[in-house]
């Protein structure tokens, strides 16, 4: 299937309709008569959606193909610590979507793991001391 940017001149005399994060490019006129339409979508027209911040997202892409090594380490420093935690507390992959419901998520899961290291550093009742207090 073609993507929205093999389309010629389908965005100079578009549309817009703005909805959430994103903004589809609708353009009818363009789309009738069209060689590529077949090949492209079975209807009358087809929107293409793009994100607002999705040229932000082009570019790390592209930042991300010239340099990999940068991303390798990122995962070394950042994403480790999460994973481990994940590990240790016997949880898999996030089952909540949208990134507010995984940030409770994985709140939940800092938590227990914070919980767990005080009771190990501490012990039981210095916890419940120092909760009562």
């Amino acid at each position: 299937m073609l993507t929205g940017y093999e389309r010629p001149r389908a965005i100079a005399k578009s549309f817009f309709i703005f909805q959430g994060d994103g903004v589809t490019y609708c353009n009818r006129k363009v789309c009738k008569s069209c060689t590529l339409r077949p090949a492209c979508t079975a209807k009358t027209y087809r929107g293409i959606i793009r994100l607002e911040n999705e040229a932000v997202l082009d570019r790390m892409a592209a930042r991300l193909t010239a340099r990999p090594e940068v991303l390798d380490r990122r995962r070394e420093s950042v994403e480790h610590p999460f994973g481990t935690i994940k590990q240790w507390m016997n949880q898999g992959a996030f089952l909540m979507r949208r990134l507010a419901n995984v940030r409770g998520a994985f709140s939940l899961t800092a938590l227990a793991y914070n919980i767990k290291r005080a009771i190990t550093i501490i012990g039981v009742p210095s916890l419940i001391a120092a909760a009562r207090a």
